[in-house]
């Protein structure tokens, strides 16, 4: 196989994504082997790769090829999530551009147009995880509106309905007015906003006096039906059991006592509006006062609004202001700063509402989801998030899984002519049920609930589902690939998706559904900014793919992603994984460039580089075993980087090297290939198209053949002492390397090394050959023009002849003796301060006496060179 000069991505990764996918590498079937399942985060079907795709999806795919090396029936499930409100409002927005209203479209005319939308842009971001390498089983793909995800989540409502579980009500829920819908508490971001507090006068009924009350919302005093106070506080006490007239609307509202009130803010009066207000509606409830629901579901005012009928929310609060100045009801504005919830999808304020949702109690399902984090029978890494985890689970709400959009599971409840409801998984099941109430109903007497469920309530069963378990429990994909084996996911949806994933594994398998969650950190700038496309400082994944390769920009992603962390994302990380390929390349087509002859005998040099790099390879792959049990990814990268840039390029090539235009003997050149394949196996999971690439040039291989299906190299017995004195020997070379440097030496002029003191002859073979050493012998007395070096407590000496000016040589060492007795001073100074000797920690004065023998040692050594060369 021809090795082009240089490595180039754009031909490598089509051609073998293509040979993957050809030769069916990818897919899996339960069979005898240990599985190893993943299954996707599925992004929005409407979703392009954005960089926290790219981390996201690099760290599964190694996960799931070094699985698949390890010996493991690896299945990585992919699919897409159906995303109700960001994919009903791609649809609504582009309607709008075609003057096509959506309140004037039937449910199943805007049902066409998302489906039609959904065609066009659901397969993208599963064919840029192509580009990627993704490695899953494309066979399996799922999505959530599919028909089996789609008949799973009816069983489930149904059957949560019928245990009790899912309930309707009347209930405070945050209400987003852009999407028109209810939200879960977990879709609202909590921003912090400069706003104004609003100081309102009251008029005390009957009386001169007003009640002055603060709010930062002045727009919902349409909404008040009470005017609240604390029974301890004494500055309002002179208004217990009275009422006064909401400013603008003139209504008498009584002046109610509640421990609630917080008497240290604003003036001590707050006024009640239940409808608008989570906790003012508990007041509501406590106190039985009316909820007046003063706003439309997109956030203008109704009736209740009186002239301001009609106008949004926010300019209504701007006239207000104005017209409470002007009728003297406005005591005074200050700033202030609170934070006000936002809907995460929209990005508008959300407005606490009541409304009538359908709700799913949560206490009984997280009880056990909660103890299976607490006792590590599913781990979190790193494990800090179980603190998060904690804290919500045991603080958990009921969960508003209904919303007020079309698109998405419409809800399996159907209403009878004379009232009433029936929950069924179908239509025709619900018949039946409605026909046990009123045997003469048909179809068409049912009516449908018009709401949609959140979208999370098909994501959480997706461990299931995407293998049919809720539908067919006992099938056999189910009882081979459940438990899955890691989630990988953001710590941003730990409530929305991983705890519901946890709850669903509980109540439908009784078993958890994965056994690890690696929670990524966020993808962000130089400057420590979330990437997003407002910002514009998030660069396309496929743009960088196609700049750096694949492998180069996963690498660059990876070098920086510690668990848990946020990555400072810098494109020249995806520039040092493009030169480690060039270096991997290079390598490559330098072994293989080397002529062979079987009748050299093996060098003592390269049998010592051999026997010393199988054994740093055996230990490096030890490391990185045990780096991998701890989900320590990043750390396991650099270790292969470090492996093959300095160890195998920067030693262990250079070491068993033939000459300029010489042969290369036989087993050495096998034992390197061997080493090649190793190396190439162990960077396969992080870099899978040139591993790829390489390993099929390495040697012949038959069709079908892949590195990704090849075992992974397992670590042998390691000889220590062994990697101990090749420490030393790398010491003595950069000793070497160093004096040359200095004294501009160049490295094809041979040099001498003299030894004073211990030293092990049996790597001189090595020394001289990395060093260009002619002759190495061991001496007490070291030649006076002699350069020298300490390794450990042996003296090295290289005698310099011809290759040293004397006297500018004495003149450095003469300026060194000066700084270095200068530095002796300063550490005897310390050292005969009784007070620091006596106060100071024992490991610090110890330091400094370890500085004191240190700085002697090198003035000892100094005067004697001087002297070496003044004689």
């Amino acid at each position: 196989m021809e090795i082009a000069s240089k490595y180039n991505p754009a031909e490598v990764e089509d051609k073998w994504y293509e040979y993957w996918m050809k030769n069916n590498l990818f897919h899996s079937e339960p069979d005898s082997r240990e599985p190893f399942t993943v299954v996707i985060p599925p992004p929005n079907v409407t979703g392009v790769l954005h960089m926290g795709h790219m981390l996201n999806n690099s760290i599964q795919d190694i996960l799931v090829r070094r699985a698949r090396m390890m010996g493991k029936n690896a299945c990585w499930v992919p699919g897409t999530d159906h995303a109700s409100i960001a994919t009903e409002a791609k649809v609504v927005g582009r309607l709008a551009s075609q003057g096509i209203n959506k309140r004037d479209l039937t449910r199943d005319e805007f049902l066409k147009h998302a489906w039609e939308w959904t065609d066009e842009h659901g397969g993208i971001i599963l064919q840029q995880l192509r580009k990627l390498g993704a490695s899953c089983d494309w066979d399996r793909t799922c999505f959530t509106l599919d028909e089996k995800r789609s008949e799973s989540v009816f069983k489930v409502f149904a059957d949560l309905y019928r245990k009790g579980l899912v309930y309707r009500g009347v209930r405070m829920v945050n209400w987003d007015p852009a999407a028109k819908t209810a939200l879960s508490d977990e879709e609202v971001i909590h921003k912090e906003e400069n706003s104004k507090l609003y100081y309102l006068k009251y008029k005390v009924e009957g009386e001169d006096g007003f009640a002055v009350v603060a709010t930062t919302r002045p727009e919902t005093i349409f909404g008040d039906v009470a005017v609240c106070i604390n029974p301890n506080d004494e500055k309002t006490a002179h208004l217990k059991g009275k009422k006064v007239i909401v400013p603008i609307v003139n209504r008498v509202v009584p002046i109610i006592e509640d421990d609630y009130v917080d008497m240290e803010f604003g003036t001590g009066f707050l006024k009640v509006t239940p409808a608008h207000d989570v906790n003012d509606y508990m007041l509501g409830e406590k106190h039985n006062l009316e909820a007046l629901d003063i706003f439309n579901d997109d956030g203008t005012l109704n009736a209740h609004g009186l002239q301001y009928e009609g106008m949004d929310r926010f300019d209504v609060r701007k006239k207000i202001e104005k017209d409470l100045a002007e009728s003297g009801l406005l005591d005074k504005v200050e700033a202030y700063t609170n934070k006000v919830g936002f809907s995460e999808r929209t990005n508008v304020p959300i407005e606490p509402k009541l409304s009538m949702q359908w709700f799913l109690k949560m206490e009984d399902l997280a009880k056990p989801a909660l103890d299976a984090v607490e006792d590590d029978t599913i781990k979190f890494y790193p494990a800090r998030y179980k603190n998060t985890y904690r804290y919500w689970m045991e603080n958990i709400k009921d969960w508003c899984i209904s919303r007020q959009l079309w698109w998405g599971h419409r809800i399996p409840a159907y209403y009878l002519p004379e009232g009433g409801y029936v929950v069924a998984e179908t239509p025709e099941l619900a018949l039946i049920e409605a026909q046990k109430k009123n045997p003469s109903l048909t179809m068409e007497d049912l009516r449908q609930d018009e709401d949609c469920l959140d979208t999370w309530f098909s994501s959480w069963l997706w461990p299931i589902s995407v293998f049919d378990g809720i539908n067919h429990p006992d099938n056999k994909d189910i009882e081979y690939y459940y438990p899955t084996s890691d989630l990988v996911t953001g710590p941003d949806i730990i409530f929305f998706w991983v705890a519901r994933m946890i709850m669903s594994g509980y109540e439908y398998r009784k078993k958890p559904c994965f056994q690890n969650v690696y929670f990524t950190g966020i993808v962000r700038d130089k400057q420590g900014r979330k990437m997003s496309k407002q910002l514009g400082n998030s660069p396309d994944p496929i743009e960088l793919m196609a700049k750096y390769g694949a492998d180069g920009v996963r690498m660059g992603l990876l070098l920086t992603a510690p668990a848990g962390n946020d990555i400072p994302f810098d494109e020249a990380l995806c520039e040092q994984g493009r030169n480690f390929n060039s270096k991997i390349w290079n390598a490559f087509r330098l072994v293989k460039g080397w002529e062979v002859d079987s009748s050299i005998e093996q060098p003592e040099a390269a049998a010592i580089a051999v026997k010393w790099f199988d054994d740093v390879l055996s230990k490096t792959i030890a490391e990185v075993d045990e780096l991998f049990a701890k989900y320590r990814l990043s750390e396991a990268l650099m270790l292969v980087y470090k492996l093959f840039w300095d160890e195998f390029s920067s030693w262990y090539l250079e070491v068993i090297k033939p000459a300029y235009q010489k042969p290369i003997d036989a087993k050495t050149y096998q034992q390197t290939l061997g080493f090649f394949d190793s190396l190439l196996r162990i960077l396969h999971p992080f870099m899978p198209f040139i591993t790829e690439e390489l390993w099929q040039a390495l040697s012949e291989r038959k069709d079908g053949e892949s590195i990704m299906i090849a075992s992974m190299p397992a670590a042998k017995t390691v000889d220590s002492e062994l990697l101990n004195s090749f420490e030393k020997v790398k010491e003595i070379v950069s000793g070497i390397r160093t004096i040359r440097l200095q004294k501009n030496i160049a490295n094809k002029d041979p040099l001498e090394l003299e030894i004073m003191g211990d030293h092990d002859d049996s790597f001189n073979s090595v020394i001289s050959k990395m060093g260009n050493i002619s002759e190495i012998r061991k001496t007490s007395d070291k030649n006076p023009l002699a350069i020298s070096f300490l390794v450990g407590t042996t003296e090295f000496a290289v005698p310099m002849g011809n290759n040293i000016d004397v006297e500018a040589e004495i003149a450095k060492l003469e300026a060194d003796l000066v700084y270095q007795q200068g530095f002796l001073n300063s550490v005897m100074k310390k050292l005969s301060n009784e007070k620091f000797v006596a106060n100071a920690k024992a490991d610090v004065v110890d330091a400094e006496r370890k500085k004191q023998a240190d700085a002697e040692s090198k003035i000892k050594t100094i005067e004697e060179t001087i002297q070496s060369l003044k004689k």
